[in-house]
């Protein structure tokens, strides 16, 4: 009871619920977040550190430039208390520097969870996904066999809705609109435990956007269809 009371303490301010709002669906750093809102560096800081203490947030520094570091929604903090803001997108994208892990993970997930095309693409695609990738794939039930590597100039359209899911990814993709999942390289690691973290991180927050992102057309989740068409593999653009 003491800890939620903290949370809603939390975000009983506007500016500290329009940070949590901003980091619903994205993960961002600091400076950006703090101009992209209009709130004075000092001040900003003031209300993520009370953020922070109620357990809400967490920072973490930058994969790829060390010399960032992004905030993040703290898994599970504020379930049931998030809005879904709606988007619509004709497809998601998931992007990572090599292909060859998270976002593969991630293009699995969401095929089980929304009625939206999904694929996945790297920066650097590596030639083979990952076999830890596909181990802990096949433990919670996804298959990652058939699924294979791809450059994402050979996927990308205009309309897609882009989600980075490692900093690196993040980092080169220009102006591009996207949104951005600060997830540790569980590849880096190398370990069954680093890969069932990031595998834990990915299905929270694939569990967070995929009600909030609908087809070009349909204005809400009501008017979506009762089940899932069937998927193709994990890399599949449809």
């Amino acid at each position: 009871m003491a800890a939620r009371a903290r949370v809603h303490a939390a975000l009983g301010d506007p500016a500290r619920l329009s940070i949590v709002d901003r980091l619903a669906l994205s993960d961002a750093s600091p400076g950006e977040l703090g101009q992209e809102l209009g709130l004075p560096t000092n001040l900003f800081a003031h209300h993520v550190k009370i953020l922070h203490e109620a357990g809400v947030v967490e920072r973490g520094r930058s994969e790829g430039d060390r010399r960032r570091t992004y905030l993040r929604l703290l898994p599970g903090s504020l379930d049931g208390l998030l809005p879904t803001p709606l988007r619509q997108a004709p497809r998601v994208v998931f992007v990572c520097t090599h292909n060859s892990a998270r976002s593969q993970l991630a293009a699995a997930l969401w095929q089980q969870r929304s009625h939206v095309p999904v694929t996945s693409a790297g920066t650097v695609p590596a030639q083979r996904i990952n076999p830890r990738a596909a181990e802990v794939a096949r433990r919670h039930g996804l298959n990652l066999d058939t699924a294979t590597t791809t450059h994402l100039r050979d996927v990308l359209q205009p309309d897609d809705l882009v989600v980075a899911v490692c900093d690196s990814a993040h980092e080169q993709l220009g102006d591009r609109e996207r949104l951005h999942w600060s997830i540790p390289d569980p590849v880096s690691a190398g370990t069954d435990a680093a890969f069932e973290r990031a595998f834990t991180d990915i299905t929270s927050r694939v569990d967070r956007l995929a009600p909030a992102v609908c087809p070009p057309g349909v204005s809400h989740a009501r008017d979506l269809p009762t089940h899932r068409p069937e998927r193709g593999p994990a890399n599949s653009p449809c």
